[in-house]
């Protein structure tokens, strides 16, 4: 090995080194300001009470996890169909001037910031919600829609390009064996590229629970247990970003202790990302 690949080898080598241990020192950072919560308030009262009035020393977050919870599962449910639906379309149906035509707004969509869905959804969605169903539009339904508008990109691209690295030879077989372009479709090339539809499915999950303006902006941010689609919750993240601005003492350790079980939730997507796969695979 001569010196100019020895030096770019070591220049390589900084720059992972320096990507893990910036991890290694977050990771380490947050469990340090968010673990005495935990001692002081215990750590079953923490997770599942549902009263959070930090100011009178009730940190229960129960609520923000069933509104993140109940917002993600509700994007997905809106999110995943139409993803990969458009996938389905662009890879083996739509004319590849269409297909060509479809995908710069699809990357567009990805390149939107999210303070942009949240406006959009405050100004648009928001009012619909509050014509045709009760209450005022912040709700969970609200911020489901606007998240599964966000992951869109996610699951296509990634279901696209599964789809299309299945084996031409599996759809000439079953079109040759009298099977048709549906029945291709459905029973030969999503099975064989569910690898890929399944990890798209996790990313959009961890970019939906991840989700903070937008879902700030329209989920109406209300600390109590939601007990319908139309009522106002808050989310994990929204819970961090409304108050720390002003936390200090036990009400800031119990945000970073927030940000801790959202550090959970974000490990445990990272796992199904690498198991998931795996498992359908075999």
């Amino acid at each position: 090995m001569n010196l100019k690949e020895r030096i770019i080898k070591n220049i390589l080598f900084s720059c992972a080194l320096v990507t893990a241990l910036s991890v290694v020192l977050i990771t380490i950072f947050i469990f340090k300001e968010g673990f005495p919560i935990f001692f002081k308030a215990g750590l079953g009262e923490f997770l599942f009470g549902t009263k959070w009035l930090p100011t009178e020393g009730y940190f229960g977050i129960f609520p923000m996890i069933v509104g993140s919870v109940y917002v993600t599962i509700g994007a997905l449910l809106l999110g995943v169909p139409v993803g990969i639906s458009c996938a389905i379309f662009l890879a083996k149906i739509a004319k590849p001037k269409m297909a060509n035509a479809i995908r710069p707004a699809i990357e567009l969509l990805a390149g939107i910031p999210s303070v942009i869905y949240g406006f959009y959804g405050l100004i648009v969605i928001r009012p619909i919600i509050a014509k045709y169903f009760s209450g005022n539009g912040f709700s969970i339904l609200t911020a489901s829609i606007v998240l599964a508008i966000m992951i869109l990109p996610t699951i296509i691209n990634i279901s696209e390009v599964s789809i299309k690295a299945v084996p031409i030879e599996y759809e000439r077989d079953s079109l040759a064996l009298g099977a048709s372009r549906w029945q291709t479709i459905k029973r030969v090339i999503l099975p064989a590229a569910r690898n890929g539809i399944m990890t798209s499915i996790v990313l959009g999950l961890g970019r939906a629970i991840g989700e903070t303006m937008a879902v700030m902006m329209v989920a109406g941010n209300r600390p109590m247990m939601p007990d319908s689609l139309f009522n106002p919750v808050r989310t994990l993240t929204s819970n961090i970003a409304i108050d720390m601005s002003y936390a200090t003492g036990d009400h800031q350790s119990a945000l970073f202790s927030t940000g801790v079980v959202l550090f959970v939730f974000i490990m445990v997507l990272n796992a199904i990302v690498n198991f998931i796969p795996r498992k359908v695979g075999e």
